[in-house]
């Protein structure tokens, strides 16, 4: 299990960015876009913390 975890997450992290992405191009509210993109930097952040070896 603790494998699959970065992984998840660095996929939700890209996910999450290329939403962020297609709600700007949508023209969508800076709001909503800075709330997806922080949680897509949130999600990438915790993928790289996990694979530090502690």
């Amino acid at each position: 299990m603790n494998a699959v975890v970065p992984i998840l997450l660095l996929a939700l992290a890209g996910i999450l960015s290329g939403g962020a992405f297609s709600l700007r191009k949508q023209g969508a509210s800076r709001g909503a876009v800075g709330f997806v993109g922080l949680l897509g930097v949130l999600a990438l952040a915790g993928g790289i913390l996990w694979l530090v070896p502690s």
